[in-house]
């Protein structure tokens, strides 16, 4: 893989390194903000209503001012909380979120760290995302903090593995866990795209129905992933106030905040990566130059991003017991079948159908 054009640019120094943190970061915040502009107009949108339409125009600064309110607020630690791990987990939180940034091409030549197990490490550092809530529940010394962390543990755990399953079989039907190389594999089109069944031979239209389920796995476990409706059982507002970020208020309730919708754009990514062709126009050759590269990327995650945000609004909140179900006895098992099913197929195109074998 070529080198990256930042290097070509500045070379192998501290500019270079300094602007593999500050170009995503500011990418962040600004989707961030965007993001919860989106939010707010959304929910407006499906409740029948304006929304807020007085900060800015048309309401378009809210966000901003949200910023500027969570920024003034007084800094609160409860007197009997653990205050080194209390003051530690948003941080560990929102490192977890923004060190997943670091694989993610944004185009072809546009990632900060070039891995070849670069589908493994964005699902590797998701994990700290589940220690940071441990740590901001049990040291609260809040009952509700405590339950909202236990409850957001059992969650994500449980639709890790099939969420696991689905990326072990993109990288079965890729044969590589570099995000580049799924990414070139699927282009020439929309066809070749992994949600159908990836660049091969026509009669991969027999693992259609296979690569489509586990998109769908991939999406409904990303939305449990990110503690969004209907899997927002660890802040259940009814039943235990907000969960394990209850005692947190000023920028340490910001940062909480700020990372649930950095690993709502990471899943979507990650989904646009594996199933969706990444940076690749959707019409092969055309409109693929290296500055629409970005749009596509960005387009398609947002979009995934504006489905969870659309789905907040539209479903109700399961029970635990129901979340736990749709995991164990319903998507585990289905995406270990797709799994079987898309291993045994690139097994059998590689063997009988590859040239020179």
């Amino acid at each position: 893989m070529e080198q990256n054009f930042i290097y070509n640019l500045f070379g192998d120094g501290i500019i270079t390194y300094s602007l593999f943190v500050i170009i995503p970061l500011t990418f962040l915040l600004i989707y961030a903000l965007v993001a919860i502009l989106g939010e707010l107009k959304i929910a407006s949108w499906v409740q029948d209503r304006l929304g807020p339409m007085r900060t800015g125009w048309k309401g378009v600064l809210q966000p901003l001012a949200e910023v500027v309110k969570l920024l003034q607020k007084e800094d609160i630690v409860p007197d009997k909380a653990n205050k080194p791990l209390f003051n530690l987990a948003p941080y560990v939180m929102f490192t977890g979120a923004f060190a997943a940034f670091a694989a993610i091409p944004f185009a072809f030549n546009f990632v900060p760290a070039h891995l070849n197990i670069g589908l493994f490490y964005i699902f590797a550092v998701g994990a700290f995302g589940v220690i940071g809530i441990v740590m901001g529940g049990w040291a609260s010394n809040n009952k509700y903090s405590l339950l909202g962390a236990m409850r957001g543990v059992s969650q994500m755990v449980s639709y890790e593995i099939p969420i696991a399953l689905a990326i072990l079989a993109i990288a079965a039907l890729a044969g590589s866990l570099d995000l580049q190389v799924i990414i070139h594999q699927q282009s020439g089109g929309l066809w070749n795209w992994n949600i159908f069944g990836g660049s091969g031979p026509i009669w991969k239209v027999v693992i259609i129905p296979f690569t489509l389920a586990l998109f769908i796995i991939h999406f409904v476990g990303g939305l449990a992933e990110t503690n969004r409706i209907p899997f927002d059982i660890p802040e259940g507002e009814s039943e235990i106030v907000a969960g394990y970020h209850t005692e947190y208020s000023g920028m340490k309730f910001a940062m909480f905040f700020f990372a649930e919708y950095a690993n709502m754009f990471t899943v979507s990514a990650l989904i646009a990566i594996a199933f969706l062709g990444g940076w690749q126009s959707p019409f092969g050759d055309f409109l693929n130059q290296p500055f629409m590269q970005p749009v596509w990327f960005i387009g398609k995650a947002c979009f995934l991003v504006f489905v969870q945000i659309w789905l907040r609004w539209t479903l109700p909140r399961l029970r635990v017991d129901q979340l736990m179900y749709v995991s164990w006895k319903v998507m585990t098992p289905l995406a270990f079948v797709c799994f079987v099913a898309i291993a045994a197929w690139s097994m059998i195109n590689y063997i009988y159908f590859t040239p020179g074998l």
